[in-house]
This record gives C-alpha cells, sequence and structure tokens, in this order.
C-alpha cells in the first residue's frame, strides 16, 4: 500500500537494481470503489491505463481514464485518482527523477 492508499508494487528502481536510468516505474491498482489520496510530487510522473474506468482529478480539472488512457502529470501538481468501474483500476506509473519517500507530499 502506498502513501496515497494505491497498491503499487514497484518494477523497476535505480536504487534498488542494476539499472542504469534515472527513472522509476510501478504497476498499480486503485480497488473498486476506491480512491487515491491527494498527493504531489516534485517528480513528473506519466499514467498508462491498463484496465477499469476512472477519475483522474490534476490540480482544478478531472479527466475520465481507461484502458489505454496516457497522462502526464507535471511536477508539483495537485493529484488522485478514483475508481469508478466494477474491476479494479490498473495503470503504470512512470516517475522520473526516480521516487523517493521525499519526492512525495499526501495531503490529506
Amino acid at each position: 500500500m502506498a502513501g496515497d492508499r494505491t497498491v503499487l508494487r514497484e518494477l523497476l528502481h535505480p536504487g534498488k537494481q542494476a539499472a542504469r536510468v534515472g527513472y522509476s516505474v510501478a504497476h498499480g491498482f486503485v480497488p473498486v470503489g476506491e480512491r487515491s489520496t491527494r498527493h504531489r510530487l516534485t517528480a513528473s510522473e506519466v499514467y498508462y491505463f491498463i484496465a477499469g474506468r476512472g477519475l483522474f482529478h490534476l490540480d482544478q480539472e478531472s479527466a475520465v481514464v481507461e484502458r489505454g488512457t496516457l497522462l502526464c502529470v507535471p511536477p508539483g501538481a495537485v493529484q488522485s485518482v478514483e475508481n469508478t468501474s466494477e474491476e479494479p483500476l490498473e495503470f503504470l506509473c512512470l516517475v522520473e527523477p526516480a521516487w523517493t519517500p521525499a519526492s512525495e507530499t499526501v495531503l490529506e
């Protein structure tokens, strides 16, 4: 369970593997009827949604996300994602530079 209440499995992190990259990659889920807490990162993020349907909240705007949706989140943007479907909302998330606990602020 990540700090924002999503279920994450880290796939790649240069601090934990012999990968010469400056980013990290995680595979995430938001359970049915749940949402992540509002949070922000000092890093940029790219989300690619694999399954389910939901709403991605970015600062004051919201957008529908579903299989095949790709979103770019700039550093410092306040974000959360909620699952509005009857199946887990599943995604891949690339964080650059690589995610660290110090790079994330949970706002609720």
